[in-house]
């Protein structure tokens, strides 16, 4: 039986902007402390995203069938429609009365470079959520994902009360904690999933170094845009390289993709370059579309193309529901 996932985080509607230009040709090194931009974008779609459904619609195509715990607006029921005809477990979302859904803009340039503003709505209530009430057993796993802060910290305390290990994924919220609260949270995780940037902060923050981290933990995992990943493991690096996208559309969403892809290898307990490749294609996916939920291809297609980059000796069968040896 697979492992039970559960996905805690925002959950928001993504309004995508494109810029015909470059961000870095309009800002003025000796003026950034009074900077005052308008950027006239030449497209505007609104999709659906938040990054605790963005890794459970992955994690869906993948064949898992994770919960998320989120708080939502009252303008959310299209939106749970489709993540529930996606496969997706929804109870542990509740409606705010009153509240919008949170929402994400966000514009991209030429170079890829984005600029973005996210407004919380009804995720500012999300600590008013608890793990505790989830119907049925407890899950195995617990993603612990940018939200309101303070529904991260009391996520982060149900999780010790009830013996179940959680991923700790920061992100943006890197930017919002202190160093002690980043510690804590790191201290009592079972793993640590960020960018590389992001890596940098907390151990500014911190005061922790990168091998005080890597002691910390049971796993940990960096992701570094076009550079690949790294994994640290059981006293063991891997190194995961990126997968050649067919064409370059949309960043958004694409280290949801990874983290999504490395889950369902997890979920399946296979080894930890196998997660990184599955999380690499995943987000190869991703790239390739414009949105954070419009990628979509079968389980074979999925392990097809993989397998076109990544000898897995037979792993990805149980994607397939197929019986095979695991290491």
């Amino acid at each position: 039986m697979n492992m039970q996932i559960v996905l805690t985080g925002s959950v928001a509607y993504d309004y995508l902007m494109t810029f015909p230009g470059y961000f870095r040709e309009h800002f003025l090194p000796d003026r950034l402390e009074s900077i005052s931009l308008s950027f006239l974008v030449d497209s505007m779609v609104r999709e659906r995203g938040g990054i605790a459904p963005n890794i459970a619609y992955t994690m869906a195509l993948l064949g898992e069938n994770p919960k998320i715990v989120a708080a939502v607006g009252e303008d959310f029921g299209d939106y749970r429609q489709w993540l529930e005809s996606n496969g997706i477990d929804t109870r542990g979302m509740r409606v705010i009365p009153g509240e919008f859904t949170a929402s994400f803009f966000a514009t991209t340039d030429r170079a890829n470079a984005q600029i973005a503003s996210f407004y919380p709505g009804a995720m500012a209530y999300a600590a008013t959520l608890s793990i505790k009430e989830l119907v049925g057993s407890l899950p195995d796993l617990v993603v612990i994902s940018p939200d309101d802060p303070m529904a991260m910290e009391k996520h982060i305390e149900e999780c010790v009360q009830l013996g179940v290990p959680y991923l700790y994924d920061p992100s943006q919220q890197v930017l919002r904690f202190d160093g002690t609260v980043l510690q804590a949270g790191i201290e009592r995780a079972y793993a640590l999933f960020v960018n590389d940037y992001e890596f940098g902060l907390i151990q500014n923050k911190t005061g922790l170094g990168e091998q005080d981290l890597i002691d910390l933990l049971e796993l940990m995992v960096v992701t570094r845009g076009e550079q690949g990943a790294k994994i640290y493991a059981g006293g063991e690096y891997y190194s995961i390289p990126v997968i050649q996208p067919d064409v370059i559309v949309d960043p958004t969403g694409v280290g949801d993709a990874f983290r999504a892809g490395f889950l369902s290898g997890m979920a399946h307990s296979l080894d930890w370059q196998t997660c990184g490749m599955m999380g690499a294609m995943a987000a190869t996916y991703c790239l390739e579309q414009k949105g954070t939920q419009k990628h979509r291809y079968t389980r074979q297609q999925f392990v097809d193309r993989l397998r076109l980059h990544y000898d897995d000796a037979g792993k990805l069968d149980c994607l397939l529901g197929v019986e095979s040896a695991r290491t």
